[in-house]
């Protein structure tokens, strides 16, 4: 049996991984934060500046697709999905987030391809603000860690 700590450290090292980062344009100012926050974090986890790979969509329901491009490419031990979503007077909230988000994790079990999923999902953009840059990183976290522990596990 793997012990779930052991190795925490070592599933942070991202010296030798090849990220792609799928962001949004809708939102831009939040998107943005994300993505600043999210570069930041993976050097600092040592992934190089040269393998990151970042590509804009216009929304969050295009991130799925360009997903599906960069796992198909077969060039990247992980993803991140970045977006933000903000409730408005329709329904279409619901729609957006919901397939979004089911597209990003059908592709993650599909290609067996660890994607961390950072699209925000708030009531209001005052709720965006207070998540952008500390779920910006959490994905660059998720994402090198995940790569790390699947490359343990193969």
């Amino acid at each position: 049996m793997l012990d779930a700590d052991k190795g925490t450290t070592d599933r942070l090292d991202g010296k030798k991984l090849q990220i792609g980062i799928v962001q949004s344009r809708f939102n831009e100012g939040i998107t943005n934060a994300l993505a600043t926050a999210c570069r930041s974090a993976l050097l600092d986890l040592g992934v190089q500046e040269d393998h990151i790979t970042h590509v804009l969509v216009p929304g969050a329901l295009e991130v799925p697709l360009a997903l599906q491009a960069l796992a198909e490419s077969d060039k990247f031990d992980a993803l991140i999905a970045l977006g933000c979503i903000i409730r408005g007077e329709t329904y279409h909230f619901e729609l957006v987030a919901n397939e979004s988000g089911a597209g990003v994790t059908r592709l993650a079990l599909d290609y067996q391809l660890p994607i961390a999923n950072a699209i925000l999902t708030t009531e209001n953009l005052e709720q965006a603000i207070a998540r952008q840059t500390e779920k910006g990183r959490d994905a660059a976290y998720v994402a090198v860690e995940m790569a790390n522990l699947l490359e343990a596990l193969s």
